[in-house]
This record gives C-alpha cells, structure tokens and sequence, in this order.
C-alpha cells in the first residue's frame, strides 16, 4: 500500500435523507385531546410544525397578524389529521391582543397545552445603517412579543395548576453573533435566555420550556434575501456538513418530540436540528468580506 493508498477514501454520502411526508417517530394520537397554539403558523417553517401535531391528533390554534396567512392555515392544514384547525389575528407586540387569542383558544378547543413561539421579524442590514424603527421591530416581535405569548400561556396554566410545554424557535446566531443581523441576533440571544430562566421558574409547575432551532430548511415563506442567497448558491447542499440541506418536517418532528409525553423530563434545553451546520470550522478560513460587500452596499458615508 502505497502513502496516496492510505488516505484514498470513498465518495462522502452525507446524512442519509429523512423519511417521507407523514411519518412520525410517535405513537398516533400522541396528541389527542391536546390544543396547540403555534404563532406564524400560516406559512413556512411555522406551517410545517403545525402539520405535524396535526397529524398527531392535536387540534391547533394558528395565531398570525396576516389575514392571508390565517387563510392559508385554515386552508392547508384543515386535514392533516383528525383535530380542528382555528385561527385567530394577533399582533404579539400587544398583550391585550395575546390575551385576546388564548380567549379565543379556550372557547373554541380550550386551554393549549403546548405553545410553539414561531413568529419572528427579521431582515439583513449593517448595524450602521440600522434606524431605530428597524431595531424596534425585530426585538419588539422576535423577543418581546415571545414574552408576552409566553407569560400568558404560563400564567393562565399557573392559576389551573396544569403541566403543559412551551417551545421557542430560536437561531444559532444567538450563540455566535450574526453579521448583518445585530437585531435578530440579539433577539434569539434573549429569546434563549429565556428558555433557560423560565425552565427553572416554572419547572415546579409542570411547565416545561425548551427551545428548538433550525438549519438552512428551504421552503417557501422564505424572504426575498434569503431565496436570492440560495438561488445564486448552486452548491447548498455541499456547504453543508450534512451534505445535504434540511427539510421543514425535520423541525417539526423534533418540535413534536419536545412537547410530548416522552420528554416529559427535558426542560431548558435547546436542541439544533441542523445537520452539525452552525458547529462547522475551516481548517483555513476564507477571506473576511464585509457585511456591506454582502449585501450590495457602498461605502458607509454617515
């Protein structure tokens, strides 16, 4: 065997691929007699969690502030499986308005006992150049608005005396910054902290608070950024440790993990569900290229 012989390797296959559209790691019915309330649940990664409580047996409580996207839920989830579907407008930067869909919920299908924290803002741009309006309206959704669900669902559970689940979609970028993203990153950093503090908090209570994030899973609520990003990447799949990018019911099925009967002893925990993707280093790393350059822009000029 020659030196070359000893390093020969066969082709990388990658993460093999998930199973098919309506499998379930779960038992059917996991989720009968359960409502689940899911924020932004009309569209994209949101819609996909859903699906899959839905399919379940849970009856879900989509809550969005966009009228087309309440009816797309109510259009495209209705049967999935066997629960109901409602819907409910909701602004969750006002609380009187969080109250309002946690009414609704407890009429129609009654008190959820999971919330799946979705929604969020988000949109690239150089700290610099970023106005006051702009912060507020990432933080104000993405983190503030994450609060104000939660602290409801808490408090109504806390006076019933009832266990229930609470799952925060988060983002890496939490742990390890996110050029371009100053806001959101600073956004999904509390949104973690959260996870962590309100774990203990309520842990006597029965309420158990972990938080969920996903990798590159394309779909087709994608900002126009985001789908341009991918559009001119014609090697996505290789700039992946998994070799291959995610898909939307792969989040979903580890949401439906977390808030289930099977993890009932997993609480302040935030699993990755990115194919080792945000762990990933360069042996030699490439050149530095600016947030500006990234995104088209010119020279800062104040």
């Amino acid at each position: 065997m020659t030196d070359d012989d000893e390093y020969t390797t066969t082709p990388c296959p990658g993460l093999p691929a998930p199973p098919p559209p309506g499998a379930s790691a779960l038992p059917p019915g996991t989720f009968d007699g359960t409502a689940v309330l899911v924020t932004g649940g009309g569209t994209g990664l949101g819609k996909a969690v859903a699906a899959e409580f839905a399919r379940l047996g849970a009856d879900l409580v989509i809550a969005s502030r966009s009228p087309e996207h309440l009816d797309a839920a109510r259009r495209d989830l209705a049967d999935v499986g066997p629960g109901r579907v409602v819907v409910a407008p909701c602004d969750i930067r006002e609380p009187e308005r969080v109250a309002e869909v946690f009414d609704v919920a407890e009429r129609a299908v009654g008190l959820p006992g999971v919330l799946v924290n979705n929604a969020a803002a988000n949109f690239p741009v150089p700290a610099e150049d970023m106005s006051p309006n702009a912060w507020r309206a990432v933080v104000d959704t993405t983190l503030t608005g994450t609060f104000f669900m939660t602290r409801e669902f808490g408090r109504r559970h806390l006076a019933a005396g009832t266990p229930a689940s609470v799952i925060d979609v988060g983002a890496s970028y939490a742990w390890t910054g996110g050029p371009g993203f100053a806001h959101s990153a600073a956004a999904k950093a509390g949104v973690e902290s959260l996870v962590r503090t309100l774990a203990v908090e309520w842990g006597p209570y029965g309420i158990r608070v972990n938080g969920l994030v996903p990798g590159l899973m394309p779909h087709d609520d994608m900002t126009a950024d985001i789908r341009g990003a991918l559009d001119r990447a014609d090697d996505r799949d290789a700039r992946q440790p998994a070799l291959r990018v995610g898909a939307p019911r792969e989040l979903g099925w580890a949401a439906t993990f977390l808030a289930s009967p099977y993890a009932r002893f997993i609480s302040g925990h935030t699993l990755v569900v990115d194919g080792a993707n945000w762990q990933r280093r360069g042996v030699v790393s490439p050149p530095v290229e600016t947030v500006r350059e990234q995104l088209g822009r010119g020279p800062f000029t104040g």
